[in-house]
């Protein structure tokens, strides 16, 4: 659980320090093109959740996201997960979740700034990758789990089931 504990601390350590590059060299400059027109490193104070939706509801996104945070860390040391994956996963989203808490309680907004324009997409941070990452892994983990859970019958299936010989 010690390199859950460090890969935590790691993202949100990961996450307010793009968020102080971002605040200090993008807010005087608004954006600055790596590609253009394909991806930008754009400052942004989002006051919504995810993405900018709901923007101006602070309070319902603190009280939500306190209340996952809290509840993926106990599950989390009460399970003890035995995957590297799922706990990989859970610490991303932790980590996340409290990048952006952070910037909730001691902003009031959340600093955004990766800008990919090629897909005409939200302006987001790390933080909100390594949550969407780490959601992804759980769909990925759980898609997995259940194909294994059906594979005899993924093998009729697919017609790959082991035929069995009779012996004379």
């Amino acid at each position: 659980m010690l390199w859950t504990l460090l890969m935590i601390l790691a993202a949100v350590a990961l996450d307010q320090w793009t968020k102080y590059l971002a605040v200090t060299h993008l807010q005087p400059v608004d954006t600055l093109p790596l590609l253009e027109d394909i991806l930008h490193l754009t400052y942004l104070e989002n006051r919504g959740a995810a993405f900018g939706m709901l923007a101006n509801h602070r309070w319902v996104f603190m009280i939500m996201s306190t209340a996952s945070i809290i509840l993926l860390l106990v599950w989390l040391f009460r399970e003890k997960p035995k995957s590297w994956w799922i706990r990989s996963a859970a610490a991303m989203i932790i980590g996340g979740g409290i990048g952006n808490m952070i910037d909730r309680v001691a902003l009031g907004y959340v600093v955004d700034f990766i800008d990919v324009r090629a897909i005409d997409f939200y302006v987001f941070n790390v933080a909100d990758s390594f949550v969407c990452v780490g959601c992804g892994m759980i769909l990925v983990w759980t898609l997995y789990m259940e194909l294994i859970a059906k594979k005899p019958a993924m093998d009729i299936l697919l017609g790959t089931e082991k035929k069995e010989t009779e012996s004379a």
